[in-house]
């Protein structure tokens, strides 16, 4: 497992972002919603698309709300010409497609295609009762869009055929190591709670995930692993303690692990990004910790008064807007955006 210093994560950046003078004209975002209709083997699902296009038509703010600032897009602009590297992003419990709008518009700018969907049952605008979220599911979601995307002949045209990467935050990025090949054993990750009941990967909404109790018993024997999954990274996940370290180790893809600063008791960077990467294959493994990064730092910009309105709304959401020794939470973006893009490029390229 590869650990970086500052002076490569530095390094990086410069290599992701440019030098001045020699950047190339970005392509303008393109945007498009699909909705995937239920079939006999999958769930219905909506999706979000950004691509790289071309300026044309006026840009419109996707995601904006009075809580978080959105991303300026084309919707339904003309693609630029040739195919270019998928990338699937999944959203973290009770989160949706515009949590990681940020990243997706700097992965355009370099050149991939980024889709996104909601998790049916845990989006925050289709919360399930904790029954019925069918967590193994999540990966199918991912792989259903894959498929679609690569079926359909206007997609199809534009994507390097055979390969994805995958990005998820939190119980996202449970779902992207599920797809790339890792074993939930649900008595792993019931054990590591016995040990550390205070992790939010054991409280009350994920125990209703299926993780425990005679149905996980049918589920977690089902194979979630995509072959066509190349790259992975997670950004702060949890539920890592359930994955078999023997799949872990075994996994053809590389990895991207990056987590927030330790000292968080529900998202113990020791017990979660840390001990997934010391399980995933050192040589094709990168491990980053952002000590003043939150668990919420990669979800989108709050803007001014968004704290006190999540407060009024629901005592203790004002959290999701707040970050580390008050980090600007553009400057934690730009640090994942060069992090991300440097390690996608170098084992998948965009074209």
């Amino acid at each position: 497992m590869k650990r970086f210093s500052l002076s490569v994560l530095l390094t990086l950046s410069i290599a992701a972002v440019g030098l001045p003078g020699l950047a190339h004209a970005e392509p303008a975002i393109g945007f498009q919603r699909l909705s995937l209709p239920a079939t006999d083997r999958n769930r219905a699902l909506e999706v979000a698309v950004w691509y790289p296009a071309e300026a044309a038509g006026e840009t419109t703010p996707i995601g904006d709300n009075p809580a978080f600032v959105g991303t300026a897009v084309r919707v339904g602009a003309p693609p630029q010409p040739g195919r270019h590297g998928l990338v699937v992003v999944s959203h973290g419990y009770g989160g949706n497609w515009t949590n990681q709008q940020w990243l997706a518009a700097d992965l355009v700018a370099h050149g991939y295609v980024v889709a996104a969907p909601n998790h049916p049952g845990s989006t925050s605008r289709d919360m399930a009762r904790p029954d019925a979220v069918m967590l193994w599911k999540r990966p199918g979601d991912l792989s259903r869009v894959i498929d679609w995307l690569n079926d359909e002949p206007r997609w199809s045209a534009l994507l390097v055929a055979g390969q994805a990467a995958v990005v998820g935050h939190s119980l996202g990025g449970w779902t992207a190591v599920a797809l790339a090949g890792g074993r939930f054993e649900p008595w792993r990750l019931k054990a590591a709670c016995d040990a550390h009941p205070l992790m939010a990967a054991c409280g009350p909404e994920i125990g209703g995930l299926g993780v425990e109790g005679p149905q996980s018993q049918a589920w977690a024997t089902q194979p979630l692993a995509d072959g066509r999954i190349k790259a992975v990274v997670t950004l702060d996940l949890g539920l890592s303690q359930g994955f078999d370290p023997e799949s872990l180790s075994r996994s053809e893809a590389a990895f991207l692990v990056v987590g927030a600063g330790a000292g968080n008791p529900k998202m113990p960077v020791e017990l979660e990004s840390r001990h997934l990467a010391g399980s995933l294959p050192s040589d094709r493994t990168r491990s980053v910790e952002i000590a003043d990064a939150g668990h919420f730092s990669f979800l989108g910009v709050c803007k001014a008064g968004a704290i006190p309105r999540l407060e009024a709304e629901r005592p203790g959401d004002g959290a999701i807007c707040r970050d580390r020794d008050g980090r600007d939470r553009e400057a934690i973006h730009r640090q994942v955006s060069a992090l991300v893009v440097s390690f996608l490029t170098s084992t998948m390229p965009p074209r």
